[in-house]
């Protein structure tokens, strides 16, 4: 179990390191990492949200954090479509409500195009 607390940490920081770095390719693992680690931090802020005396403290955090992570998360979201080869104009469909979010994170769950592509070389065999 800690070893996958120290994973979801180092692809967490790890995303936050390359912050505004739309060039490149990013794995699964990655981009799942950062994701969960946001979900769960959503997901506490929002519960502590609800709080009735900090309710209010902790719904502007959790709107803080949320722009914090936007462009981190719009840059890996970008890099692991390039990782499958696909342009990462393809984010735009997270402007079509429901179905977009589901058709970006297919899209993210498809497996990366094994060795070099027009993107970079695989981030399975980078260092």
């Amino acid at each position: 179990m800690e070893s996958f607390i120290n994973a979801l940490l180092l692809n967490y920081f790890k995303v936050f390191r390359k912050f505004a770095n739309f060039n490149g390719r990013s794995d699964r693992k990655e981009f799942w990492m950062f994701f969960l680690v946001n979900v769960i931090i959503n997901i506490a802020l929002n519960i502590l949200g609800l709080i009735p005396v900090l309710g209010k403290i902790f719904s502007a955090v959790s709107v803080i954090y949320s722009i914090a992570v936007l462009v981190p998360s719009l840059a890996v979201g970008i890099r692991r479509l390039h990782d499958s080869d696909k342009t990462g104009l393809l984010m735009l469909l997270l402007l079509i409500p429901i179905a977009g979010i589901f058709a970006v994170l297919g899209l993210c769950a498809m497996e990366g195009t094994p060795g070099e592509n027009q993107y970079g070389q695989d981030p399975k065999t980078q260092t």
